[in-house]
């Protein structure tokens, strides 16, 4: 199974492919992904009678730069990923070489950071308190899954260049250090 993976975590591919996943999977993140958790969360709210999270305007406000903040920062770790990784977020499309350079030196997981500021602020704009319960279960999972899985995997691809780049970098949280 190792092997397998291995070879398929190898595998290059060209920018047109690499480009085309992105298109493809963009519309399940930053329109599926959105509309499951507002629809449920509404659902939740109505049925548990919860109010909502910020009356208008400052849901409008807040929302919308946890959208636009996340937004950036997901688009600027995709594309380290693509250029200097040379493969992009999606596991079957792994990145040919680690990402040291920013935003991946401020934490490793700044991709994960990004999604999880726009889908809070997607929760927040609509004020649904289920949405943002049903984000923040989501990130847990996902964290979980990161920390686990694709962890180990960054270990076994790319050994003790991983391990040192885990040691100095925080995993979720950025930390900013200044330049001496």
């Amino acid at each position: 199974m190792k092997d397998r993976f291995l070879k398929q975590a190898r595998r290059e591919y060209g920018p047109g492919q690499r480009a085309v996943a992105l298109v493809l999977l963009a519309p399940v993140f930053l329109f599926l992904m959105p509309c499951i958790f507002v629809v449920f969360g509404a659902w939740l709210d109505a049925w548990l009678e919860w109010p909502s999270i910020l009356s208008p305007p400052s849901n409008v406000l807040v929302g919308c730069l946890l959208i636009l903040l996340g937004w950036s920062l997901a688009v600027w770790s995709m594309y380290g990923l693509f250029t200097i990784g040379r493969g992009t977020p999606v596991p079957l499309m792994a990145t040919q070489q680690i990402v040291v350079v920013p935003p991946y030196t401020y934490c490793r997981n700044p991709m994960v950071l990004g999604a999880m500021g726009l889908y809070l602020g997607v929760a927040v704009l609509f004020g649904s308190f289920g949405a943002l319960v049903l984000v923040l279960l989501a990130a847990c999972a996902l964290l979980v899954y990161v920390r686990r899985i694709e962890e180990a995997e960054m270990v076994l691809r790319f050994g003790d260049e991983y391990r040192a780049y885990r040691e100095r970098t925080p995993f979720l949280l950025p930390r900013f250090r200044r330049r001496s």
